[in-house]
């Protein structure tokens, strides 16, 4: 069945790949999360709300960026609210995902969670802080799957180049992490969300917690004529071929941003360097 972009309404997508299934996940809803559920990425069927406010999880508004990791067979969902972040966890990629203790990661204010599980089973938090700007930070996860070792969390990046600046915001977020032969892919999105510039670059490090070198000919995916705004990804593995593929949103059309769109395309590794073969319209 072939895909034709968007797929649906809906921001700051993730898709989990569980048991020959996708699980899609995005911002949308004002009092949680819903999932949606796939065979072959183009007919969906709303399976309602896995994660809803009052139902023993934290938070109140702005219910942002859910992504999911399966670990010891259990899902563990990382996900805005009120601009603080929360880990919930499920024993079914549908949900209901709830805490056992209703509280954020932090007091401060973060954004953007992504989970990273290494080769060696060490599983890493990568998110947003705001200072002066969104920057991207990085923690080690605990044992627990709920909570960061405050000590290993680290600094790593902020916009500092004429294309992350050029919506005049310094907006650095959505962070996701690839590894592809023993290197670490950094890719993130810059720019202001609601500005046509929004796209995605990437860096590279030898090490979870780098030093990344940024890619020169970033950004990888970005505006056209017909499609801007486009970001807030994630990547994962097609069931049928392995082929790795992105989801992102962009904006409604070249001249409204709202409702934002969720898309899905192509990408690839050549010559060691991360291509996106999009925007597709």
């Amino acid at each position: 069945m072939k895909i034709h972009n968007p797929i649906m309404e809906g921001a700051d997508p993730f898709i989990l790949v569980d048991n020959n299934k996708y699980y899609l996940y995005f911002t949308k809803e004002e009092d949680g999360f819903k999932v949606y559920e796939s065979e072959d990425l183009a007919k969906w069927i709303d399976k309602g709300y896995c994660l809803q406010r009052g139902n023993h999880i934290v938070g109140h508004k702005w219910f942002w960026a859910p992504e999911i990791i399966k670990h010891n067979d259990v899902f563990y969902m990382v996900y805005v609210t009120d601009e603080h972040l929360a880990i919930a966890k499920s024993k079914s990629p549908l949900g209901p995902f709830i805490q056992d203790k209703e509280e954020y990661l932090d007091e401060g204010n973060m954004i953007d969670g992504h989970f990273f599980k290494d080769d060696d089973g060490t599983v890493y938090l990568y998110f947003v802080r705001f200072n002066d700007g969104n920057v991207l930070h990085i923690a080690k996860m605990n044992e627990d799957m709920v909570s960061i070792d405050k000590s290993s969390e680290q600094f790593l990046m902020r916009a500092e180049l004429p294309w992350e600046l050029s919506s005049g915001y310094s907006v650095m977020e959505g962070p996701f992490v690839l590894k592809h032969n023993n290197k670490y892919y950094l890719t993130f999105s810059c720019n202001h969300t609601k500005s046509p510039d929004y796209a995605i670059g990437y860096a590279v490090g030898n090490h979870p917690y780098g030093p990344f070198i940024k890619y020169e000919n970033n950004p990888i995916l970005s505006k056209t004529d017909k499609v801007v705004g486009v970001g807030h990804h994630s990547f994962f593995n097609r069931i049928s071929d392995n082929h790795l593929m992105i989801v992102y949103h962009r904006h409604y059309s070249p001249t409204q941003n709202y409702p934002r769109q969720v898309c899905l395309d192509e990408a690839e590794f050549d010559d060691d360097i991360l291509k996106i073969n999009g925007p597709t319209f």
